[in-house]
C-alpha cells in the first residue's frame, strides 16, 4: 500500500509498501530464471551435436575413453561429457630443405654430402595422409615433429650412399623409392597413425654456381650419348634382322652342301669296297674291265693334233680317225 506524508519541510514523499516491493522483486527473478534456463538450454543445443564433413575425422573422448567417427554429417554427442577433435583426412604435404610458404632454401636441411665426399643441395618434398586418427593424436605428443626428423635422417643416410653425379642426374627416381621404403617402415613401426603417400626430390643441384653449370654440362652430355646409344641401338634392330636372315641361309646352305659331299664320298667309298671286293677275287679280270671302263670316258672326248710338217695343225677326234661325223 502506497502512503502520502509531508516532513518538516512539507515535501510530499511517496512510500512504497514492504508487500508490494516484494512482489516486483518476485517478478524479477522469475523473469531472470528463466533467461538463465534459456541460456542454457541454447548452450546444450549447440554443445549437444557437431558435424562433419567428407574429409575429416572425429575423434570423440568420453571420461577418458576414445572413438573415432569417420561418417560425413551432423552428430550427436553428450553436452560436457564428450569432447570433439577433428583430423583432416586429406593428404598434406611436408618440405625439407625449403620454406614450402615462401621458397626460399634452407641450407641447414638440404645441404648434404654424397658418396664421393661432394657436397649438394637437395630438396624434398614429403606427402603424407593421417589413416588412424587415435594414433594420431595420442600415441605421439608431436606426430609431424617425429615424420620430419626420421624424413630427414633417412634422406641424409640415403643420398650419402650415392654419387653426387647420381643424386643431380639419373639416380633421383631411385633414391625417392629408397627414400618412401624406409621411411613407410619407420613410420609403421612408430605407429602413429601415418600413412607415407609420396617422397619427391623438388630440386637437387650443386652449392656453387660453378659447379652446378659443371653438372649441366654433363648432363647435356650424358643425353647426346643416350641419344646415340638409341640410333645405335635403332639401327641395330633394323638390320639385325635381315643379318640374322643372311646368315640362316648361308648356314642352311652349307649344310647342304656338306650333306651332300658326305653323301657322295659315302657312295664313292661304298663304290670302292664293292670293287675291291670283286678286285680281291679276281685281279686280272678286274684290271681290264676298269681300263675299259676308263677308256670308254676318256677316248669319246680326246682330241688328236696331226701337225703336217708344213706349220698347220690339224685337230680330229676318234671318229674322225674312224671315218665318223666329226665333231
Amino acid at each position: 500500500m502506497n502512503r502520502f506524508f509531508k516532513n518538516k519541510n512539507q515535501k510530499a514523499e511517496f512510500v512504497v509498501e514492504p508487500d508490494e516491493k516484494n512482489k516486483k522483486d518476485g517478478q524479477v527473478g522469475k523473469i531472470s530464471a528463466i533467461m538463465l534456463v534459456l541460456a542454457l538450454a541454447v548452450l546444450v543445443s549447440f554443445n549437444g551435436y557437431y558435424s562433419l564433413n567428407e574429409n575429416e575425422y572425429a575423434v570423440i573422448t568420453t571420461f577418458g575413453k576414445t572413438s573415432s567417427v569417420t561418417e560425413s554429417g551432423p552428430h550427436f554427442k553428450i553436452p560436457f561429457v564428450q569432447q570433439v577433435r577433428k583430423v583432416s583426412k586429406e593428404i598434406k604435404g611436408m618440405s625439407i630443405g625449403y620454406d614450402l610458404e615462401t621458397g626460399e632454401s634452407i641450407e641447414r636441411e638440404s645441404l648434404m654430402i654424397t658418396k664421393d665426399y661432394n657436397f649438394v643441395n637437395v630438396d624434398f618434398y614429403i606427402e603424407y595422409r593421417v589413416v588412424d586418427p587415435i594414433k594420431y593424436l595420442y600415441n605421439a605428443n608431436q606426430p609431424l615433429s617425429i615424420l620430419k626428423n626420421l624424413a630427414q635422417s633417412y634422406i641424409r643416410d640415403t643420398v650419402g650412399s650415392y654419387t653426387v653425379d647420381d643424386v643431380i642426374t639419373t639416380g633421383k627416381a631411385e633414391i625417392q623409392s629408397v627414400v618412401k621404403e624406409k621411411l613407410t617402415a619407420r613410420i609403421e613401426s612408430e605407429d602413429i597413425g601415418i600413412m607415407i603417400m609420396n617422397v619427391t626430390i623438388q630440386d637437387a643441384e650443386p652449392p656453387t654456381v660453378a659447379v652446378s653449370e659443371a653438372f649441366k654440362s654433363v648432363e647435356t652430355a650424358k643425353q647426346g650419348a643416350d641419344t646415340a646409344i638409341n640410333n645405335a641401338n635403332k639401327y641395330a634392330s633394323e638390320k639385325l634382322p635381315a643379318a640374322e636372315a643372311e646368315a640362316d641361309s648361308i648356314l642352311k646352305s652349307a649344310e647342304a652342301q656338306k650333306q651332300a659331299r658326305i653323301n657322295e664320298a659315302t657312295g664313292q667309298v661304298a663304290r670302292f669296297n664293292e670293287m675291291y671286293e670283286e678286285y680281291m677275287k679276281y685281279p686280272t679280270v678286274t684290271k681290264e674291265r676298269m681300263f675299259y671302263e676308263a677308256m670308254e670316258e676318256i677316248l669319246p672326248n680326246m682330241k688328236i693334233i696331226i701337225d703336217n710338217g708344213n706349220g698347220i695343225l690339224k685337230t680330229m677326234t676318234l671318229d674322225d680317225l674312224m671315218g665318223g661325223k666329226k665333231e
